[in-house]
Order: C-alpha cells, then sequence, then structure tokens
C-alpha cells in the first residue's frame, strides 16, 4: 500500500480519510519494530541487550535506538505522502533541542514508543503516538500497543474505537466510587518529588484507587474506552504525549482540561 500511494494526493486538499489510512498504516510498522525489538530482548539477543539505552534529563528520561528507528520510519512515510505537512516529533526535538512553532499548518505530532522505560523493561503499557493537529487542535489520534494488541483511533467527528469497535469514556460522577491514574514523571529534584506524592496522597484519600502504567497516551486511552475514570499528569514531556490521545478521548465523551486552571486544555 505505501509503496503504491499516489504523492499528488499532498499537494490537494486535506483528506483525513487518507491520513488516517497512511498514519494507521505507519503506526502498525513501528508497531512491529517494537515488538520485534522486545522480543529480541527477552529471548536474551546479544546484540538486543546492548543496543543503546541513553539517558536524557535524568536517569529516569530514557531514549533508545528503537525510539529513534520508529520516529525515522514515521516520519520518512508521512512526508513521503505529504510534504507540505509539518512535524513535531519527541526524538527529533530532544536532539536538537529547538521546540517548533505550532501553526495552523497540518502537523503531525508523534511519539515513536511513549513509555520508553516499559519498553526497556518489558512492561507492557508502551505504545506508537501520532496525532494530526490542523488550526493548532487535533483531529486525528492513533495509538497502538503492539503489546497488548491494542489499537485505538479517532478522528474528528467521527467517534472513537478500540480495534475496530466504538468506546466511550465513563460516566463516573463519585470520586470515591472512581479509579484514577497518575504518573510520576522524570524529574528527580526534592521540591518535584514532594509535590508529586503529596497529590498523589490526597488523590488516594478522595478515590477508589489510583494506578500508575508509565505511558501518558496509554493511560488517556483507558479514560477513553472507560477502564480509567480519570488521569492527571504534571509537567509530562511534550505535545506528542497528549495530542494523538487528545483527540481519541474527546471523540469517547470525554473531557481534555488544564489541571493548573480548569479550563479547556490548549
Amino acid at each position: 500500500y505505501l509503496q503504491f500511494w499516489d504523492k499528488t494526493m499532498a499537494s490537494s486538499a486535506l483528506d483525513l480519510r487518507l491520513c488516517e489510512e497512511l498514519a494507521s498504516s505507519v503506526a502498525r510498522e513501528a508497531g512491529r519494530v517494537i515488538r520485534e525489538a522486545i522480543q529480541k530482548r527477552r529471548s536474551g539477543s546479544a546484540a538486543a541487550n546492548s543496543s543503546a539505552v541513553e539517558e536524557k534529563s535524568s536517569y529516569a528520561d530514557l531514549v533508545t535506538e528503537t525510539d529513534q528507528e520508529c520516529e525515522r520510519i514515521i516520519v520518512r512515510r508521512l512526508k513521503e505522502a505529504f510534504p507540505n505537512h509539518k512535524f513535531i516529533g519527541e526524538e527529533e526535538v530532544s536532539e536538537s533541542g529547538i521546540m517548533p512553532e505550532l501553526t495552523d499548518e497540518p502537523t503531525w505530532m508523534i511519539d515513536p514508543v511513549d513509555g520508553t522505560t516499559n519498553f526497556v523493561h518489558g512492561f507492557p503499557f508502551v505504545c506508537v503516538s501520532i496525532g494530526l493537529c490542523v488550526k493548532k487542535r487535533p483531529i486525528l489520534g492513533i495509538v497502538y500497543n503492539p503489546l497488548l494488541e491494542e489499537f485505538f483511533k479517532a478522528r474528528e467527528g467521527q467517534g472513537a474505537t478500540l480495534n475496530g469497535a466504538a468506546i466511550s469514556a465513563s460516566e463516573a460522577v463519585d470520586l470515591k466510587a472512581a479509579l484514577i491514574a497518575t504518573e510520576i514523571g522524570t524529574k528527580r529534584d526534592q521540591g518535584t518529588m514532594d509535590a508529586t506524592y503529596k497529590r498523589v496522597k490526597a488523590l488516594t484519600s478522595s478515590c477508589r484507587s489510583v494506578r500508575m502504567c508509565g505511558s501518558c497516551a496509554c493511560n488517556m486511552c483507558g479514560v477513553a474506552c472507560g477502564r480509567l475514570d480519570g488521569f492527571y499528569e504534571f509537567g509530562f514531556g511534550g505535545p506528542w504525549d497528549v495530542a494523538a490521545a487528545a483527540c481519541i478521548l474527546k471523540e469517547a465523551g470525554g473531557s481534555v482540561v488544564d489541571p493548573l486552571g480548569g479550563g479547556a486544555f490548549d
């Protein structure tokens, strides 16, 4: 399918169906790379176990060769079809240290391996996250967990699905009956840690229970399909963590808000 993609389509008006089809195909391709890399690690392959795992901002903030390979695959395939679109990818931003300006132009937000620490340890909450924003708004989202074989997808106005079946967010209104997710994050300074655990303590005393899976996109999709009643995180990595999942969650009937101000999430 990818080999016969008509590149003239890129110059025509934005066709979200075509964007969705290509993004879905590319997400599955990157997912295969992730799955095969983890299988090699589990089998004790010398090459896999010696593959580079590097630290970014701290010993808790990792990047691997698989992150970089998956981002290259995704960006290359999408650029071949849509050369005039813009791209904001986690690994490219990490390497350059420059966050591109988000404009009204079609912009792909890419997290090639959301849950890199999980990937390194073989913990199965790992996903490919591909979102498309137009006029600074997420209008297409793909989140694929190749280890659990969960493929979340949404397009603005078309609803959200998990493996092809329609999903909807929880309708829980009683916090004491709610299962809420959060994340510790990658910062390890005392001030951040104290604030983080203070919030977790307050939440734990108010809700049924708290969960942490290690992937922002997986958590948000958990809310979208109703297995979680809510999720919050302060200081997540960047827009690539949330763009795709925000579209999925909204299309599933959920809400995405700014925890600092309570208003609509920007």
